[in-house]
């Protein structure tokens, strides 16, 4: 199902899960970004946000990146720049959801496209959404979410 390392971790450790690609684990995804998140000393306001920006990405990445077939993904949370990431990583077909535009929240909902509000929702809860294509195929995001506070607190 999964590793974990980092159980004990202190400010610095980055905290690390493989998954299968499959729904059922998400609610693994949820409770590993949230223990890993706490041991980094994060805001519970901070790890709701990520928490629900990498559910979204994740189911993603299992429905449309892998289409429901076989895969993994990697989850690594760590310290970064006056907060905390959370870095997914797959090998799925190469997408980068930064580049999707944003849905049209005004129009009628017989008038809107199917899909995109994952993404959307995910832009809006963090403060910064980066993908990079993998030499060896695949993707990894990173999503950064920032303390007025500094740190990852």
């Amino acid at each position: 199902m999964g590793e974990s390392k980092g159980r004990d971790q202190h400010k610095s450790a980055d905290s690390r899960l493989v998954i299968t690609a499959h729904v059922r684990f998400l609610v693994v995804v949820r409770r590993f970004v949230q223990e890993a998140a706490q041991g980094l000393g994060a805001a519970q306001r901070v790890i709701d946000d990520l928490i629900q920006a990498v559910d979204e990405l994740s189911a993603n990445i299992i429905l449309h990146g892998y289409g429901g077939g076989p895969g993994e993904i990697e989850i690594v949370v760590r310290p970064e720049e006056a907060g905390l990431a959370v870095v997914l990583r797959d090998k799925a077909p190469t997408f980068d959801p930064t580049t999707a535009g944003e849905p049209n929240l005004d129009a009628p909902l017989e008038e809107r496209q199917v899909g995109g509000l994952g993404i959307y929702l995910s832009r809006k809860l963090t403060d910064e959404l980066r993908h990079r294509a993998l030499p060896e195929g695949g993707n990894e995001l990173t999503l950064v979410k920032r303390n007025p506070s500094g740190g990852a607190a």
